[in-house]
């Protein structure tokens, strides 16, 4: 018996790892491929030679300075957007409870946008401002929510009127917005990866680079606190402080990340679920909801720019794909 549960688990080990390396793998491939193609294509020899440094008389702009930088960062804010979602959805125990539902990326784009409109701040302002905003809202709804005992329903509903709160005030900014400001305004209310360079992307960068692998090895916590407070708690969790670190994490990705790109609509929502989907029950979802993360934003961006008559917005394109699977999940949930 203690064989057969310590093969099973070995089994179930080695195939988590398996579909793990096929999505770095497809995450890595439209990497490339995004930096190959578009009005000029490049050959997969010219691109590596740019990324390795070398000069490659037209590729070295067009591939180093304009592809390099948005496809990199299409790959960190997935991974921010997905992972953070996933945290959510897990610690509150509904699918409907990502990051986009409940006010804080919706905290993020509103202070992203009056730093941007109303002060005049640069990228590396907009950023901490976004993140000081944001964590701050999310403390608000925290708190809100604890009062008789910590409830995710109540949480869910704090922060669905926190996010109508946010999105009003976005919209009063941008109403109030110079006409050289819209370019850059339009951003905080679709998500765009256009006219991405590294300065204003390196932040997301640094930050996923630093927080991701914290969230990861706090996996194992996310998975036990998943199972419900009691018996977390009756397994030795400090439910209050884990909640806090992965808290922290979560709304610091999603900051960073829309103070980048803006609200990537729904990437953090779907993330999750469809890696709850291939992935069996019982293992960890932060890594590979992230991995899908980035592959949903590249697929996207690759799609807005190439696949329709005109060049749309990512955040257009994951909108488009997350509507549909919203009213799949409720009418699902409702079941």
């Amino acid at each position: 018996m203690v064989h057969a549960l310590s093969a099973a688990r070995h089994k179930r080990r080695r195939q988590y790892f398996a579909l793990l390396i096929i999505l770095t793998v497809a995450v890595i491939a439209l990497w490339l491929v995004s930096l190959m193609i578009g009005e000029t294509f490049y050959s997969p020899s010219d691109v590596v030679a740019v990324i390795m440094g070398e000069t490659v008389p037209g590729a070295s702009f067009t591939v180093g300075t304009l592809r390099l930088p948005r496809a990199t960062v299409a790959i960190s804010v997935g991974l921010a957007f997905g992972m953070a979602g996933t945290i959510f959805q897990t610690m509150l125990r509904n699918q409907l409870a990502s990051p986009d539902i409940i006010g804080i990326s919706a905290s993020a784009s509103a202070a992203g946008a009056t730093g941007i409109i109303v002060f005049g701040l640069g990228q590396t302002s907009v950023s901490i401002v976004s993140t000081v905003v944001s964590l701050t809202v999310a403390v608000v709804i925290y708190l809100l929510s604890i009062k008789s005992g910590f409830t995710g329903t109540r949480m869910i509903l704090i922060g669905i009127g926190c996010a109508a709160l946010m999105q009003a005030w976005t919209s009063y900014v941008l109403s109030h917005a110079a006409a050289w400001d819209l370019p850059t305004a339009t951003r905080w209310i679709t998500g765009s990866l256009n006219t991405m360079t590294w300065e204003r992307g390196m932040p997301v960068i640094i930050v996923t680079l630093l927080i991701a692998p914290l969230l990861v090895a706090c996996s194992h916590f996310l998975s036990v606190l998943g199972l419900g407070d009691d018996l977390a708690r009756g397994l030795g969790l400090r439910l209050t402080l884990t909640r806090v670190v992965l808290f922290v994490g979560a709304v610091t990705l999603i900051a960073i990340a829309t103070a980048a790109t803006g609200p990537i609509a729904f990437v953090a929502f779907m993330a999750g679920p469809i890696a709850s989907r291939i992935f069996k029950p019982g293992t960890s979802l932060i890594l590979p909801a992230g991995l899908l993360g980035a592959l949903l934003v590249l697929v996207a961006d690759i799609a807005g720019q190439y696949l329709f008559g005109t060049r749309y917005p990512v955040g257009v394109i994951t909108g488009a794909i997350g509507a549909p699977f919203l009213i799949y999940l409720l009418t699902r949930s409702s079941r």
